[in-house]
């Protein structure tokens, strides 16, 4: 099992201003970070792959969609933009080392058709991560599609529904990822939803339901480290936290207000609540 950082709690684009940041994590015990990809350039990654390979510190990556580049659009030249946009991310993403490329890839952030998701819908989704998904293999990256709750998306908002959808796809390079903050208000029962779904899960985000530090608030994590263990899952495991500290991500998650006192407590007293739970 490897732990990883979200830098999304600092930064939507990581440079050399992070570079105390990813050591300060290296010494902490974190195995590796997650890394936003939205912007920059090839040589931006590339310099950022040296200095985690000097660290030794790992990676995994995230990233979202736009209206502009949507996967599951009626019109085929946005579905191609975004089989075009997930290529780009995952060129990226190989030349820092990437392992798991996450996130809603699914479809874009915040935007609502008003009305339940479309069989159309899904297989427009399908037809474009066909395409993603060999790129993803030839990249030796895999994608961990991230179900998001209702008031975030409408097409995919549980297990179930996600992996449904990445069966229907078969691809080994793609599999689906669980995120305790959207399991916290979707899942009826997050274990058995856990369990059922323990084939196709290669990213795990441990996230608070307030998305503070995790184990300040009301995420079982008792049954939520007694399910993991119970099914033996063994890849990624990310802190994912969230504040105000770039505007834009904290309207786009709601955060309105300080969950934390300081981001060191996400980092270090999250790491070792989750060590000791797993224990």
């Amino acid at each position: 099992m490897k732990f990883g950082m979200n830098l999304l709690l600092w930064t939507a684009q990581v440079d050399a201003s992070h570079d105390p940041l990813l050591a300060e994590l290296k010494k902490t015990g974190y195995d590796g970070v997650e890394v936003p990809i939205f912007e920059g350039t090839s040589d931006d990654y590339k310099t950022l792959g040296s200095k985690l390979s000097d660290l030794d510190l790992g990676s995994t990556a995230v990233t979202v969609m736009s209206p502009e580049m949507s996967p599951i659009s009626p019109d085929a030249a946005i579905r191609q933009a975004a089989v075009d946009r997930l290529k780009w991310v995952l060129d990226r993403g190989a030349e820092f080392g990437a392992e798991v490329l996450c996130g809603p890839l699914h479809s874009p952030l915040g935007v609502f058709s008003g009305v339940a998701p479309t069989r159309v819908e899904r297989l427009h989704g399908i037809e474009t991560f066909q395409k993603v998904a060999d790129h993803a293999k030839a990249c030796g990256i895999t994608l961990a599609v991230e179900y998001l709750n209702r008031f975030e998306n409408y097409f995919l908002t549980t297990a179930a529904d996600t992996k449904a959808f990445v069966d229907e796809l078969n691809h080994s390079a793609c599999g689906m990822m669980w995120d305790t903050f959207h399991a916290h208000i979707e899942e009826k029962n997050s274990p058995e939803a856990l369990k059922s779904v323990s084939d196709r899960l290669v990213h795990v985000h441990l996230s608070e339901n307030d998305r503070g530090t995790p184990g300040t608030g009301q995420v079982n994590w008792t049954e939520t480290f007694s399910t993991l263990k119970q099914i033996q899952y063994d890849d990624w495991i990310v802190i994912e936290a969230f504040g105000r500290a770039l505007p834009d991500l904290a309207a786009a998650t709601r955060v309105w207000r300080d969950l934390f006192n300081d981001p060191k407590d996400v980092y270090t007293d999250g790491l070792s609540f989750i060590r000791e739970g797993l224990a």
